[in-house]
């Protein structure tokens, strides 16, 4: 994963665009990896740079899990320690911002029906923020594309997942998505199956821009646009429009000799937010930061001011839902 340097983002800053529109933040991180610590710290660093962050969403993402004890449970070390960082943020000594107001975590579901155990435990951990799980199903037979978790291929169809998944359901939890744009037939199937789930999808459904796409960013949108209006039909998916500064999308943002405007980001970016949002509709779509993962390419002020720049003729009902309201719901905040 591509570290974020400061120097460089610093080369191209903004002021922030709207800075009263209240924001919840439905995906951000928290890990201490080698070269990049990201806690409460540097998180708040970045909300408290001029947009009006009200409430954010942590998602899971491998960090301190348990040492000791089953495997299967070790995930919930995670859980336990972001809620330690919500409930510093909750003492209000520390800002407004609410944060981790809804935690993510993760399970493995390929566990069945066992998974229960491990959900339980997630939600005894954190009853007050606990809001649901990512399995990462992202799989793609090219070597140059390396999927998280690096899951088998077909995982949402096999029937020891979907005996997990069951459980999610009955324990009213929610279920992120995450894969590629090639695989959204897949998620159809596993939202049909299981109506009353609700399913976020995470980053627009991963659309491929390197590997086999390189240089193929049209064909890739064409085969993106046409899976996103079908999981449209599906009810119970909503859809975070966000995700675009990860080397998957192929314009290697990361790599210019200085980061790129809101302007230009909006301008590539419209296409991609427009259809999401013409197919979901407002009260089903929501920006998203995915920091740090992003911050490799942009700044929070800058990513927000993208966002606020693709939205601008959005009425102010529409704005509410697409910045606040919609990730409130999702994630029962």
């Amino acid at each position: 994963m591509t570290t974020p340097h400061h120097d460089w983002l610093a080369r191209t800053t903004e002021e922030a665009i709207e800075p009263d529109l209240p924001i919840c933040d439905p995906h951000h991180h928290f890990w201490d990896r080698p070269g990049n610590r990201y806690f409460l710290e540097e998180l708040l660093e970045d909300t408290s740079s001029g947009h009006n962050i009200t409430e954010t969403v942590f998602i899971e993402c491998s960090a301190m899990y348990r040492k000791d004890g089953p495997e299967s449970m070790s995930p919930v070390g995670e859980t336990e320690f972001v809620n330690g960082l919500a409930a510093q943020s909750a003492s209000g000594e520390y800002g407004e911002t609410k944060v981790a107001a809804g935690i993510v975590g993760y399970a493995d579901l390929s566990l069945g029906s066992a998974v229960e155990e491990v959900l339980e435990a997630h939600i005894a951990a954190s009853p007050n923020r606990f809001r649901g799980i990512r399995n990462s199903s992202c799989w793609h037979p090219s070597p140059d594309i390396v999927g998280y978790k690096n899951p088998p291929e077909g995982l949402l169809g096999q029937d020891k997942f979907r005996e997990g998944y069951a459980v999610v359901g009955k324990l009213n939890l929610s279920f992120d998505a995450w894969l590629y744009h090639t695989q959204l037939d897949e998620l159809v199937d596993l939202a049909n199956t299981f109506p009353d789930t609700s399913i976020i999808m995470d980053h627009i459904a991963g659309p491929i821009g390197i590997g086999p796409y390189e240089g193929k960013q049209d064909q890739a949108f064409q085969e993106w646009k046409s899976g996103i209006s079908s999981l449209a039909t599906c009810d119970n998916v909503y859809m975070k429009l966000g995700g675009f500064g990860m080397p998957l999308d192929g314009h290697a943002w990361h790599q210019r000799e200085t980061p790129t405007s809101s302007s230009e980001l909006a301008e590539v970016m419209v296409p991609y937010y427009e259809h999401c949002i013409e197919q979901f509709g407002v009260d089903r779509c929501m920006f998203e930061s995915n920091f740090p993962v992003d911050k490799a390419s942009t700044s929070y002020t800058i990513l927000w001011n993208t966002f606020k720049r693709v939205a601008q003729n959005y009425s102010p009902d529409e704005k509410a839902a697409l910045f606040r309201n919609t990730a409130r719901s999702a994630y029962r905040i």
